[in-house]
C-alpha cells in the first residue's frame, strides 16, 4: 500500500489535464466532423506514429536510468514491446471499444435509407456482385486499425527511432503533457475515421469519457507507474512536472 500511494497521488493529480486533453481531442473531432474517413486515417497515421516515438523514448530512457547495464537486446524488447503496447491500446483498442459501445461506426437509420435508395436506383444488373458490395460495406463499416501491422513501415521504425533516441539521450525530459495531448489526438482521429454518424451531443459527452480512460490509463501508466515502481517509498516526494 505504501508503494501504491504516490502512484494514486499522480493518477489523481494528473487527471485534470488529461480530461482537458480529452476536450482538446473533442474540438478536434468538432472541427474536422466534415472530413472524409481516409483523411482522418491521414491524420491517425502522422499523430499515432508520433506518440509511439515519444512512448519509446520514455520508456526505453526510464529503462537504461535504473538498469545502469543491460543489452541492447533487452532494451530493444522493452522499449518496442513498451510503446507499441501502450500506444496501440491507447490510440486504437480502447477508442475503438468505445466507437462500438456508442455505436458511431453504425450509420443512422435515415443514412440507411438514403443509402438503400440509391443503391436501388442504381441496382446493377449482376445481383450476385451487388451482394458482394454489400457485404464489404458492411465490413468496412467499422474497423479496429493496428498501426504497427498495417502501417508496418512507419510505426515499427518509430518505435526504434524512439530506442535509439534513448540510447544516446537516456535522461532527456520530455512533458507528460505532450505525450496525452498527442496521444488524445491519435484517439481522436481513430474515431473520425470509423465515424459514419452525425456527432450528437450525446455521442460528444460519450466520446469525452472514452478518450479520457483510453488517454490517462495507458498513458500514466507509462509515464508515471512504471518508473514510480522502481521508486521506494521512503524515496518519493509529490512533483508537478513530468
Amino acid at each position: 500500500m505504501n508503494k501504491l500511494t504516490p502512484i494514486i497521488h499522480e493518477l489523481k493529480h494528473h487527471a485534470p489535464f488529461t480530461l482537458f486533453g480529452a476536450c482538446t481531442g473533442i474540438a478536434c473531432m468538432l472541427i474536422f466532423k466534415n472530413m472524409s474517413n481516409e483523411t482522418s486515417l491521414k491524420l491517425f497515421q502522422v499523430f499515432h506514429p508520433a506518440h509511439v516515438v515519444l512512448s519509446a523514448m520514455v520508456t526505453s530512457g526510464l529503462y537504461m536510468i535504473y538498469k545502469k547495464k543491460t543489452s541492447i537486446i533487452m532494451l530493444l524488447i522493452i522499449g518496442y514491446f513498451g510503446s507499441i503496447g501502450i500506444a496501440t491500446l491507447s490510440d486504437s483498442i480502447l477508442p475503438f471499444f468505445g466507437e462500438s459501445l456508442l455505436g458511431v461506426a453504425i450509420p443512422a437509420h435515415a443514412n440507411l435509407h438514403e443509402l438503400h435508395e440509391t443503391e436501388e436506383a442504381n441496382e446493377p444488373e449482376n445481383h450476385e456482385t451487388a451482394s458482394i458490395d454489400e457485404h464489404e460495406h458492411e465490413e468496412s463499416e467499422i474497423h479496429l486499425h493496428l498501426g504497427f501491422i498495417e502501417e508496418w513501415y512507419i510505426v515499427n521504425p518509430a518505435a526504434f527511432l524512439g530506442i535509439l533516441i534513448a540510447y544516446f539521450l537516456p535522461r532527456t525530459k520530455f512533458p507528460h503533457a505532450g505525450h496525452v495531448l498527442l496521444s488524445t489526438w491519435a484517439s481522436s482521429f481513430h474515431v473520425l475515421m470509423n465515424t459514419h454518424r452525425d456527432l450528437s451531443v450525446t455521442i460528444l459527452f460519450g466520446m469525452i469519457f472514452v478518450l479520457f480512460i483510453s488517454v490517462w490509463l495507458p498513458c500514466c501508466i507509462s509515464d508515471i507507474v512504471f518508473p514510480m515502481l522502481f521508486v521506494k517509498p521512503g524515496e518519493y516526494k509529490p512533483h508537478h512536472h513530468h
